[in-house]
Order: structure tokens, then C-alpha cells, then sequence
């Protein structure tokens, strides 16, 4: 089976979808894997540097890059010699090595909030360990967070981040899949992000029941928001006064517009936070970062439990190391600025001139695309003018001039670019989106 042929003619490519419809629930191994926009699921080929290869052999300029990951790239060269030392060193599964170590202290000098680190593989586990850190060292129960914002598919916080219109003020808030226990959603409390008066008043009424505010520092799964002035400021000195944790979760903002993450973007220090996505440089590798004080608390040399046979495999350590090897480099984000600012202007310049009510809103290597409105996007509440069938619409055209938009079922979500686009790229990206918008337009109307 390791030398299996793909299908590569359309009747091959659909049996493939067939047997792989009786095999995996809808033929894929991630829900958000069904394209909507495409009507099925993009098998890959192959990738390299900015782009991929369905198994037709159709060549796509990547605008997701693995959802942010694979930001050096995908197959970068920094991993070929990450993938030879694994080997050497016989994968080491569940073992820590000086690599570990190495990484940690990487880490600790570049994520403003930290002096101990704690690996995991995914988002989702990170800020599920994270919690149960919080909670261990406030009493507390209670969490709260925003509305738009996401930290993974754990039920603890798959609760009020994004409810569909008719639900955005349910009590307790809505459960975002079937399956969640309803008591859990009596342990989150729902706000609205950039709204100083609603979280004063989320702090004040529930003090003695919540010990974490929960934030997304750029909201990038909802229209890419970033917090107004003040407003991070604001959630640091009200859990100072209450004695609450300021819980940041930059799984996707770390690495993005610095190597610090939103916390140095911004100049906001939190308790604790958690890092990943890119992380891996396109292996699994996420990582809660802290004050010794607060992770000192994880076992052994606490009472909180965290461990797992898969936490922190080698490969996964050693990619990480490539990865901050490679933005410890002023030419690493040289590179990342210059195609932002060619990108970003771009895209303003085809807002101003298109038919289609558009927006984008970007923070570092990542983006949103807003459709149904030329108007900023400040809160949640504002995301709901986004049209989920022109972005579906807007992703299929795309896709058939060659560039791929990962369609997230629609929604406002985020998109963004690696270090290895170029200029070029970028130019034949803003056609394509210039093109996908003009050919849309007729159903915008």
C-alpha cells in the first residue's frame, strides 16, 4: 500500500471518492475538508513551496497554506534535514531529548509571556490542558470569551463562538455541535469582543464564579478583527482586579505578523497562552507558554494532569526548531512584509472598484475576505453581513483560474500566504480575485 497509484483520469478520481465515502464519513478526515464550494473533497497530489496538485494534476496557487501551517512553505528545505536526523535517530516516540529542551528555551525568549513550556500536538489540546491549568489555579470553573472566536473542538469551548444569527444572545450560550453536554455551557460565559462596557460588565457580574478571560488576540476565524485600542489593555488591568487569568490563544496569530506573536504585536502581556498552527513548520506541534509560577503547576511538580503518548514526538520537536530557526531571520520577515504590502494594497484598490460589496482585513500573513459589505468589521455582530453563498461562489472561481481559497463552508474566515510566494504570485493572485468578483457580481445583485 505505501506504493499505491493514485487515480489520475475523472472515472478513477470518482471511484476513489466512492470507496473513500464507505471508509471515511463523507470521504475525508476532516469535516471542513468537504469543499462546498468544489462540491467534494480536493484530493491531494502532491505540494511544494506556494502550491499543490489534485490528483488530476491540476496545479493550484495555495492561498490557505494548510490553514496557516505550512507558513515556510509546503516541503520547505528547512525539513529535509528535520526528516533525516528523525530517522538517525530512530523517530524517538515518546521519549524528550535535548531537541525538547532546545525548543523550550527557543520559545521562552521569544513569546514575551514565557518561562516554562508544555508541548502538545494540537490546538484544540493545548487550550483544553491550558483550561484545566486555569481552572486548577483560580477556583474557578467559568470561562469567558467571545463571540467569533474559535479554540479548537473540545467541548469546553465549542460553546458561543459562533452562533448562527437567531442564537447570538441565547442564555446559556449556543453549542455549536450536537453532542456537547448542555451543563457545559453553563461554564461559559459569552461577550462581545471589542466592547469594553459588555466585558467590565461580564467581569463584574461573574467574578466569583469565572477566573479566565479567553481571548483570540486577531480574531482570525471570524473576518480577521483585531482588537480596537485599549480594549486587550483593558482585559489585562480587570483580570489584575479581579484575579483572573488573561488567557491568550494564538495558535494562529503566533509567528504571523512577528515572531512574538500578538502579544508582542500588540504590547499586552498575558498569563498564559498557547501557540501553534505554524509552529511544526507543517508538522503537528502546538505549545502552552507561561510563567513558571502558573505552569509549574502541571505534574510532576504539580497537581495538574498533562501527558499523552504522542506528545512532543521528535520529528515534531526538530520542525519547530527549523521553523524558529527560520523567523529568527530579519530576511524572514523582510520577505513577509514585502508581499503584504503588495497584497494588501491590492486588495484595497480592487474593494474600492468592485461590484461586489467587499472587504478584507488582515493581520500579518493572514487575511479575511468579508462579502456583502464595504464597511469595517469590528465585532461579530458585524460579520453576520458576510454572504456565505457569494464566498462559496467567490472560492469556486477562483479555483477554476488555478488559485485555491479553502472555502470554510462559506464563512468569513481566513486565508493567507507563505514565505515562499513571491511578488509574482501575489500579482496573479489579485487578477484572479479581480476576475472572481467581476464574474460573481450578477449574484450579489
Amino acid at each position: 500500500m505505501l506504493n499505491l497509484n493514485f487515480p489520475t483520469t475523472p472515472d478513477e478520481i470518482a471511484a476513489w471518492y466512492e470507496r473513500g465515502r464507505k471508509a471515511l464519513p463523507g470521504g475525508v478526515c476532516s469535516s471542513t475538508r468537504f469543499n462546498q464550494a468544489l462540491g467534494g473533497p480536493v484530493y491531494g497530489s502532491r505540494a511544494k513551496g506556494a502550491r499543490f496538485w489534485d490528483l488530476a494534476g491540476k496545479e493550484y496557487l495555495d492561498m490557505s497554506m494548510s490553514h496557516g501551517a505550512t507558513l515556510l512553505g509546503h516541503a520547505p528545505e528547512a525539513l529535509r534535514e528535520v526528516l533525516d536526523i528523525a530517522w538517525e535517530r530512530g523517530l524517538l516516540c515518546s521519549l524528550d531529548t535535548p531537541f525538547h529542551i532546545a525548543l523550550a528555551e527557543q520559545l521562552c525568549e521569544l513569546v514575551p509571556c514565557g518561562e516554562r513550556v508544555r508541548f502538545t500536538n494540537s490546538g484544540t489540546e493545548a487550550t483544553l490542558h491550558a483550561l484545566r491549568l486555569c481552572r486548577a489555579h483560580t477556583g474557578r470553573d467559568k470561562i469567558i470569551r467571545f463571540a467569533g472566536h474559535f479554540h479548537g473542538y473540545h467541548d469546553f469551548t465549542l460553546i458561543g463562538g459562533h452562533p448562527p444569527r437567531d442564537h447570538v444572545n441565547d442564555q446559556p450560550p449556543y453549542r455549536e455541535s450536537p453532542g456537547i453536554p448542555k451543563a457545559l455551557a453553563e461554564l461559559v460565559i459569552q461577550c462581545e469582543y471589542n466592547n469594553i462596557a459588555a466585558l467590565e460588565e461580564a467581569v463584574t457580574l461573574h467574578s466569583d464564579e469565572a477566573g479566565t478571560i479567553l481571548i483570540e488576540p486577531v480574531d482570525y476565524n471570524c473576518a480577521c478583527i483585531k482588537p480596537e485600542p485599549g480594549f486587550l489593555q483593558r482585559a489585562r488591568d480587570l483580570a489584575n482586579q479581579h484575579g483572573m487569568l488573561l488567557f491568550f490563544d494564538e495558535i494562529q496569530s503566533f509567528a504571523k505578523k512577528s515572531p512574538g506573536g500578538a502579544q508582542q504585536d500588540f504590547g499586552v502581556l498575558p498569563d498564559i497562552c498557547t501557540i501553534g498552527k505554524s509552529l511544526g513548520a507543517g508538522l503537528p506541534l502546538s505549545a502552552i507558554v507561561g510563567p513558571a509560577y502558573l505552569m509549574e503547576k502541571f505534574k510532576p511538580t504539580g497537581p495538574v494532569a498533562h501527558s499523552g503518548t504522542f506528545n512532543a514526538p521528535l520529528l515534531s520537536m526538530l520542525g519547530g526548531l527549523a521553523f524558529v530557526t527560520e523567523i529568527r531571520k530579519p530576511e524572514f520577515w523582510e520577505t513577509i512584509n514585502r508581499l503584504g504590502e503588495r497584497l494588501y494594497s491590492g486588495l484595497d484598490e480592487i474593494a474600492r472598484n468592485s461590484p461586489v460589496p467587499v472587504r478584507f482585513q488582515h493581520h500579518g500573513s493572514r487575511f479575511s475576505i468579508i462579502l456583502g459589505t464595504r464597511e469595517p468589521v469590528t465585532r461579530y455582530q458585524d460579520a453576520l453581513a458576510h454572504q456565505p453563498e457569494l464566498m462559496l461562489a467567490f472560492c469556486r472561481e477562483a479555483a477554476q483560474r488555478g488559485v485555491y481559497f479553502h472555502d470554510y463552508g462559506g464563512s468569513a474566515c481566513h486565508h493567507g500566504y507563505s514565505s515562499a510566494h513571491t511578488l509574482e504570485d501575489i500579482d496573479r493572485v489579485l487578477n484572479v480575485v479581480e476576475d472572481s468578483l467581476r464574474t460573481i457580481a450578477p449574484a450579489s445583485a
